[in-house]
């Protein structure tokens, strides 16, 4: 099935604009709720993740302590390594699932990492870039996840740059703060676009 892949960085409005998408009956397949899933109490990454780094790392209800795996990973690349290696493939299995279920004229999928990962990008039809500036991003992610500007600068330097981003973008749509209308619109005009790519007829 043609696959949109949806991206930007942190704080850019991704899920925002996956949920305009959806509103117009497509399928919306998003890496980061699925690696929530496989690190929930009972999901399949748990217990490689404990045999890998301990049960100091073991929230009490069974799921990740985010927290304190952000600070290890933030820290040690070995660390990092050793993580993605437990759970991208996890990741990238079931959105293939989900993807080879999906129904429709094509699919979305959401992954905040794709322009770093060649994996992905060879996975994916068409790269749409949500792009906003850099001060944008770091207020809302100050406000939405309560975190200081200094560990927002820190995710933001192991992603990839806005430049970088927006250089292997297909399409872009910009969410500097843009009232919701535009945006349904820019969504509107994207869909059309990529139902004709399909093979679809424009709604």
């Amino acid at each position: 099935m043609f696959a949109v892949g949806l991206t930007g960085g942190i704080g850019s409005g991704k899920t925002t604009v996956a949920d305009l998408f959806a509103k117009h009956g497509i399928v919306i397949v998003d890496t980061d709720v699925i690696a929530h899933r496989i690190t929930a109490p009972g999901g399949p990454a748990m217990p490689l993740i404990e045999q890998a780094f301990g049960s100091r790392f073991i929230a009490p209800d069974g799921s990740l302590d985010r927290a304190k795996m952000r600070t290890l990973v933030f820290s040690n690349d070995a660390a990092r390594v050793r993580l993605e290696g437990i759970t991208h493939p996890l990741i990238r299995a079931e959105t293939e699932r989900q993807r080879g279920t999906a129904t429709g004229p094509y699919v979305v999928i959401v992954v905040p990492l794709l322009i770093e990962s060649d994996t992905w990008k060879t996975r994916v039809d068409r790269v749409l870039v949500v792009d906003c500036s850099t001060e944008t991003q770091i207020a809302r992610v100050m406000r939405r996840n309560a975190f200081s500007r200094e560990q927002v600068l820190a995710i933001m330097a192991r992603q990839a740059s806005r430049e970088a981003r927006l250089a292997a973008a297909d399409d872009v749509i910009v969410n500097d703060d843009a009232p919701l209308a535009q945006l349904e619109q820019e969504v509107r005009r994207l869909h059309r676009h990529y139902l004709a790519l399909a093979g679809g007829k424009p709604t």
